[in-house]
């Protein structure tokens, strides 16, 4: 149990995978402005992280490594990752249709998200058992969508923000994710 929960705030706080290892920056830029939409996304990011390694765990381990067909992961993976993401779109659109236009773009851009596929991958890179998995994605999705909400609140501090006028906009965006990106710093060596 003690193990689970280790990885579980690994994945959350010090390898967090947009603060630390910073991938899925895309969507963290682009769906931060609004606490609802970056809500939004953290949840749909979480579920699919979590339901495409319950099924590319027993695909790697069950299938592709019994027939040294280990080289098809990424490609499998990412056909699976999609699966879900076309799920979640389907079921947004229908239940929740102002989120999945708050989301526009960047809801289809979670299938090629390096933080979705790079969940799935390290699982298995670092030994990972099928429930570890699942407790690993479960963090790496509450830690993306505690990413975003915390940046959320950054940025719109930033809107009323005195700002010099050759820092507003990107600028100081890029600069706000750097500092909320070093302040996860000071979670390295808790866990682990």
């Amino acid at each position: 149990m003690k193990t689970l929960l280790v990885i579980l705030m690994s994945a959350m706080l010090t390898d967090n995978f947009v603060l630390s290892k910073f991938m899925g920056i895309c969507p963290f830029l682009g769906v931060s402005k609004k606490l609802d939409s970056a809500s939004g996304m953290g949840i749909a990011v979480t579920f699919v992280m979590i339901c495409a390694t319950i099924v590319t765990y027993p695909i790697h381990h069950g299938i592709l490594v019994p027939n040294h067909l280990e080289y098809f992961d990424t490609v499998v993976f990412i056909l699976v990752i999609a699966l879900f993401v076309q799920i979640v779109e389907t079921v947004l659109k229908k239940t929740i249709p102002s989120l999945y236009k708050s989301l526009g773009v960047y809801l289809p851009l979670i299938t090629t998200n390096c933080a979705v596929l790079g969940v799935t991958v390290l699982n298995i890179d670092n030994g990972y058992g099928f429930l570890q998995s699942i407790v690993s994605a479960l963090g790496a999705g509450l830690g993306f969508m505690l990413a975003l909400v915390i940046f959320s609140g950054v940025r719109r501090k930033l809107e009323f923000a005195d700002i010099p006028e050759t820092f507003k906009g990107v600028p100081a965006t890029l600069i706000a994710a750097s500092i909320v990106s070093v302040s996860f710093m000071g979670f390295s060596g808790l866990f682990g």
